[in-house]
């Protein structure tokens, strides 16, 4: 499951997704739901829109609609922006600084949201691109693969290609810049891309033999109500392991984990990376609202207030910065 700018219904919904794991920190291991300990719950995980066959086209698309500015993002990188007729989830755009930042922001704007189906089939697309299945069907109002193909356009996704395994790398971002690339016929550019995305985190990744204990939300913890996390099969997962930290809810086989409280605590996380981009206020105000939280009161992180702040758009999706992403957490963690 990928990452957009959800509304607060489909944020619920996600984040409401639990799953299964060994009560012991040290040795984090996926467990059958019957033998799941009382700290850790399995609930309904509604299903993702099956993820289409790459598009087969007669010669590159000239007119591209993005679901995602980090879709637009990638396309730009390749070089191909010149095509995209206009993008939804513009928001992505705000982890981009300078010149690229500028260059984005003058693409055609058709939904600040998640990509409404009339506008986008207005756009009278050839080819549509988004980094999340979701955005194809999956979030209300967005309109389907079917769809699109009446309205004679192709669909590009960037899918799972886990499927339902650890996540220790970033190859669903390398595999997707690819297949994006092939696609435009600019398949050297995609190589170039693919060596910058590398390289970036070669330069950051840590060598150190002993990970620290990461926890990752986008929410403060109620008390009284399981602990919304990243769980092992997501790409934020790999980003944590590139940058040397170990995800104490990695046995959780599904992008998002609940965990109790008390399990929290017992495995006792190191730092915390708290994911922006959710919440309606500042990310100052998110972090504060996390780091104050008795939940977490009695953790390492807290007592030694080691925290990062890491926009979603790039923590959890597809994305040209995700190298960003590991460098962030990778200087939190062994500063």
């Amino acid at each position: 499951m990928r990452a957009l700018r959800w509304t607060v219904a489909a944020a619920a919904v996600l984040f409401g997704l639990s799953a299964c794991g060994s009560a012991d920190p040290t040795s984090p291991a996926a467990v059958p739901s019957s033998a799941l300990p009382s700290s850790l719950e399995m609930s309904g995980h509604p299903q993702d829109p099956a993820c289409p066959e790459l598009p087969q086209l007669s010669a590159p698309p000239q007119r591209v609609v993005t679901m995602d500015g980090g879709a637009a993002a990638i396309l730009e990188r390749l070089g191909v922006a010149d095509r995209i007729v206009g993008t939804a989830a513009p928001d992505f755009f705000n982890a981009f600084t300078g010149d690229e930042a500028a260059k984005l922001a003058k693409i055609k704007v058709l939904d600040p949201g998640q990509g409404n189906a009339e506008a986008v089939i207005a756009a009278k697309p050839d080819l549509v691109v988004g980094i999340s299945s979701y955005s194809f069907g999956g979030f209300d109002g967005t309109p389907t693969v079917d769809q699109l193909a009446k309205a004679g356009a192709k669909s590009l996704v960037a899918c799972d290609i886990a499927k339902g395994t650890v996540v220790k790398d970033l190859s669903a971002t390398t595999t997707f810049v690819q297949q994006a690339a092939k696609v435009f016929g600019v398949e050297q550019r995609g190589a170039e891309l693919v060596a910058q995305i590398t390289a970036s985190i070669d330069k950051v990744k840590s060598t150190s033999g002993t990970p620290v204990w990461v926890l990752a939300l986008s929410t403060p913890p109620a008390a009284g109500q399981p602990v919304m996390a990243q769980g092992g099969t997501g790409l934020a997962n790999g980003v944590i392991t590139l940058a040397g930290g170990k995800n104490i809810a990695e046995d959780a086989m599904q992008d998002f984990a609940s965990l109790s409280a008390e399990e929290v605590v017992k495995r006792d996380p190191q730092a915390i990376v708290v994911i922006s981009g959710f919440s309606p206020g500042s990310d100052d105000d998110l972090l504060n609202s996390i780091r104050s939280s008795p939940v977490l009161a009695g953790t390492t992180a807290v007592k030694e207030n080691r925290f990062v702040v890491v926009p979603q758009s790039i923590l959890l999706s597809p994305s040209v910065l995700n190298g960003d992403a590991v460098a962030k957490i990778a200087e939190a963690l062994h500063k």
